[in-house]
């Protein structure tokens, strides 16, 4: 075997077991509870069809795959973060919902050609270093006719400003793509070409993403259960993370749809990805 493939997948690997330790830190589950109502009312929007099959990749701790469940869909999730799968397969044994939560990786999935009706990703698979090997897996897995749902963050949204800023506090040790390339039209229709028909995206801002108190308490919610955030202040000195909390406290300030003592409604410019297996 070459050995600058060897080298490269070994650099791969190291890369996803350090994006698996990032999504791990703090408590995601806890965060995630906030998006739930936006992620509910666009779910609300697909057309998912009768009773389908549906593999939600990037899963978190179930806060798409369990309202999905409830409307009937045999629904199964995976998240490369051991965590928040714990917490979405108690959730779902609380509400007695058969629904299946694996540990895995979007460029690798464990299952079956043509297991699923539909694919749905909402902001998680955008995350996997190697988006041509993302989409061919969506296309292995989804039945003839099959659709894809996607959800990601375009460039000029809130958590993109804030990716960035933590990307400058670390640098990238490799050439990787940019996440945030999944939420650029031009690139998502090149990544689908030859693999996806009846391409329709549309742009959305994510509504009902409320968080408790003012921005500066928002940020200390990032700080304490967004993993991200959380290892990126545990990485710095303090006169850094000083900056740092004050320049996503600016973020949120300027993005708020609504502020005040009780309440911080932000919002976040997203691609909505709608196709269809050829």
């Amino acid at each position: 075997m070459d050995s600058n493939v060897v080298k490269n997948t070994s650099a791969i690997d190291v890369l996803k077991a350090k994006h698996k330790l990032t999504w791990e830190e703090g408590n995601y589950a806890y965060f995630a509870k906030f998006m739930e109502a936006g992620a509910l009312e666009i779910l609300n929007q697909w057309q998912l069809g009768e009773n389908t099959s549906l593999l939600d990749i990037g899963c978190g701790a179930g806060q798409t795959a369990i309202p999905a469940a409830r409307k009937g869909h045999k629904v199964t999730g995976i998240d490369i973060a051991e965590n928040t799968i714990a917490i979405a397969r108690q959730r779902a044994n609380k509400e007695q919902l058969d629904v299946i939560f694996d540990i895995g990786d979007a460029e690798l999935l464990p299952y079956e050609n043509e297991s699923f009706d539909n694919v749905i990703s909402m902001f998680g698979a955008m995350f996997a270093p190697r988006p041509e090997r993302v989409v061919q897996e969506f296309f292995r897995v989804l039945k003839p006719g099959g659709k894809l749902f996607m959800v990601n963050w375009r460039d000029n949204s809130l958590p993109a400003r804030m990716f960035k800023r933590l990307s400058q506090l670390a640098p990238a040790n490799q050439k990787i793509e940019s996440p945030l390339l999944w939420g650029d039209e031009k690139t998502v229709i090149k990544r689908l070409h030859g693999y996806f028909n009846d391409i329709k995206l549309t742009h959305g801002v994510y509504s009902q993403w409320a968080f408790p108190g003012s921005p500066s308490d928002v940020v200390s919610i990032f700080k304490e259960f967004f993993g991200p955030v959380r290892k990126a202040f545990s990485q710095i000195e303090d006169d850094k993370a000083q900056q740092l909390q004050a320049d996503i406290e600016t973020m949120f300030i300027e993005n708020c749809q609504q502020q005040n003592d009780v309440t911080t409604i932000i919002g976040g410019h997203y691609l909505q990805i709608i196709a269809t297996k050829q």
